[in-house]
């Protein structure tokens, strides 16, 4: 029981602490919220912006988890899976290694649609699959069951933990990002920004990787 207890306090921390390094990230959007803010010369355009960069990143996370949540073989298949979306995640992380040019298609969305250009910035750079091995995880932290009925119970259950991951990892990236954007758009301003802007595209393809291989870790030893 503590060891299980260890296990889900770890995923969820895991689910916390990737949404605030994908909002420390400016490829996922905060700099966007920054720029509607001093185009608009209103404050209140920042909170605007980012509430629809939370919508497309969370609608993201929704399409990437949602998919794993409603397989009944889970039941039977859980270490495979796992193993198998871990692999994805590390092969994801590679590709980003070997190809750091950023999408093209992402520059021709309009400012305007934040949420769509969230959205599409998520599923072009892997976030939505960094979860996916911690989702998996959390999932399978439950009492054993057998059956039918098992699997319609934990197809039930993986639905709302796929709703309560995004929507906890997707209000952690919210709050750093504001944070981010706030200190920028009220103390140091856009020449900062345009002087200091960091890369972190390395960085998040080495962190794609670590993630898949602690999701194979944690399904071979049984976590």
């Amino acid at each position: 029981m503590v060891s299980e207890l260890t296990s889900m306090a770890a995923l969820w921390g895991a689910v916390i602490f990737s949404g605030l390094y994908h909002g420390i990230n400016p490829g996922m959007g905060w700099p966007l919220a920054v720029s509607a803010a001093l185009m608009e010369r209103d404050h209140k355009a920042m909170p605007r912006a980012l509430a629809m960069l939370a919508l497309g990143h969370f609608l993201a996370m929704i399409v990437i988890l949602l998919p794993f949540s409603v397989m009944f073989f889970l039941v039977d298949w859980e270490m495979q899976i796992r193993i198998g979306a871990g692999l994805i995640v590390i092969a994801m992380g590679i590709y980003l290694l070997i190809n750091r040019r950023h999408p093209k298609f992402l520059a021709r969305v309009h400012p305007s649609r934040l949420a769509l250009w969230s959205f599409l910035a998520a599923m072009a750079h892997g976030a939505g699959l960094m979860l996916v091995p911690i989702y998996l995880g959390i999932c399978a932290i439950a009492p054993d069951e057998t059956g039918h009925l098992a699997a319609e119970r934990l197809m039930s259950s993986n639905i709302s933990i796929a709703f309560a991951v995004a929507a906890a990892h997707t209000f952690a990236m919210t709050v750093a990002g504001g944070v981010i954007a706030v200190i920028i758009y009220f103390w140091l301003g856009l020449k900062f920004l345009s002087r200091t802007w960091f890369n972190l595209d390395i960085v998040w393809a080495l962190s794609l990787v670590i993630v898949g291989t602690f999701g194979i870790y944690s399904a071979y030893y049984g976590h």
